[in-house]
């Protein structure tokens, strides 16, 4: 690597550096054109009007031109010391030396997580003024705590075991619509139906092993992406088992153990002398969601301490090197779609019973890739990256619905539900440039010999191939 002297080397940085800002300008404005130039409005007399934005769409591409240009021109010195600071992790550890602080963080991760989250319903309680403001942060936390069991589960299939599932969400269906049928048609309570529906889950996530058994990368892909849309298509059609397109509505309530949450004797509020509330039942549906999601990380990390789980990582990392070493590859994929799919029919029976009401359009292919996003940017095989991706990717776009100071940045007629998923979009594309592998890259090995080692993200294949 040659040392840069004189005004020559730096100019034509600057002058590269700002050609590219320009470019990704000029880019950006071709964009705002057909998105964000022209605004429709409706007059009274229903004609339809087209405001334009220029001065919205020059901010844009503003912007745009300064990240470029910091990107191009301080990119090269930030991309070397990056890779000189990988290299550095890779090496291996001394022995008696202190762990580094992204260890540190990670070992404490968990506890914050747990700690948080046991005690968010009186946080938001506390910060709303009463248990009945607070329904929408709670409710929000239990569509976070459900797709961080989601994440969890397909942590299993790809993260662990290095199998790319795009019809993960087929799973999700299935535990879904055996709560939903098993309560309906058959009058049995939730708690019986729960580990029915994982084991009905999980006999689905084996058929689908079988037939993939010779599939790797992209063709996996295809085939559980297949096999996702199927499990749609036959939800559609089967109406008169599944409803249908109408689905299935008045889908009995869980009760505690026993005691519904009514307003009359015998129920929730007056065998434990409380003021009846419909919020008992949205705080008991957080708490149930929440064990749920622990018990699927207990499971999980024991597994991955087990044979089995050590042999899940050896087929992410070589499946040839795998087979030579004796292991039944064919049992090992098969335990990891079985136990993955179970978490996602556990899932799928909780959001039935929160719902009340299931249909095929909750369980289109956007779900899958929003279950595989929160694996991947969290960081494949760390459940701590996972729970981090499922509440930024869930919560974000939901905090990003009031953007009350742009609105004051730019005026009165800037409407913050238009933009609130370009700016997530964003903020993905940022995350996929500066931490390629996650959030959490580093891995903790399964088996130590004399001490435990941190292993840089760089050194794991990741299933990849």
């Amino acid at each position: 690597m040659t040392t840069r002297t004189g005004a020559g080397p730096a100019g034509s940085d600057l002058a590269a550096a700002l050609k590219d800002g320009a470019l990704g300008a000029l880019v950006m404005l071709g964009l705002s054109v057909p998105i964000i130039l022209l605004r429709t409005d409706q007059s009274q007399a229903n004609e339809l009007i087209l405001r334009p934005r220029i001065g919205l769409v020059l901010i844009f591409c503003a912007l745009i031109f300064i990240l470029r240009f910091t990107l191009s021109y301080y990119g090269v010195k930030w991309r070397t010391s990056r890779r000189i600071k990988a290299q550095g992790e890779a090496l291996p550890a001394v022995a008696g030396a202190r762990p580094t602080w992204k260890a540190r963080l990670s070992s404490l991760a968990l506890p914050a997580f747990l700690g948080i989250a046991v005690t968010y319903p009186l946080l938001a309680v506390i910060a709303n003024g009463g248990l009945d403001p607070s329904r929408y942060w709670i409710d929000l936390g239990i569509l976070i705590l459900t797709y961080v069991m989601l994440g969890w589960g397909l942590n299993i299939v790809v993260g662990l075991a290095g199998l790319l599932d795009l019809g993960y969400v087929a799973f999700y269906a299935v535990g879904a619509y055996s709560y939903a049928l098993l309560a309906t048609k058959f009058g049995l309570s939730f708690w019986i139906c729960l580990p029915l529906a994982g084991i009905l889950a999980a006999f689905w996530g084996m058929l689908l092993g079988f037939p993939v058994l010779r599939l790797r990368g992209d063709y996996l892909a295809i085939v559980t992406l297949a096999f996702g849309e199927i499990i749609r298509l036959v939800l559609i059609n089967w109406v008169d088992v599944t409803g249908g397109a109408a689905g299935i509505y008045s889908i009995p309530r869980a009760s505690f153990f026993g005691i519904p949450f009514t307003a009359g004797e015998g129920g929730f509020a007056a065998t434990f002398g409380l003021e009846f509330s419909g919020m008992h039942r949205i705080v008991f549906f957080y708490y149930l969601i929440l064990v749920l999601a622990l018990v699927t990380n207990f499971v999980t990390m024991r597994l991955k301490r087990l044979p089995v789980g050590r042999a899940w990582e050896a087929l992410r990392e070589d499946e040839i090197a795998c087979r030579s070493l004796g292991i039944n590859t064919t049992s090992t994929k098969l335990t990891a779609f079985a136990i993955g799919a179970m978490f996602g029919g556990f899932a799928g029976s909780f959001f039935a019973v929160r719902q009340g009401f299931i249909s095929p359009e909750s369980f289109n292919f956007l779900e899958s890739a929003i279950i595989l996003a929160i694996v991947v940017l969290g960081g494949m095989g760390s459940q701590v990256g996972v729970a981090i991706a499922a509440v930024v990717l869930v919560g974000g776009p939901e905090l990003l619905r009031n953007l009350g100071f742009m609105r004051a940045a730019l005026g009165d007629s800037f409407d913050p539900n238009e933009f609130r998923l370009l700016l997530f979009g964003l903020g993905m594309v940022a995350m996929m440039v500066w931490r390629p592998r996650g959030l959490i890259s580093h891995r903790d090995p399964s088996v130590v010999l004399k001490e435990k080692k941190a292993i840089s993200g760089s050194l794991v294949k990741e299933g990849h191939g």
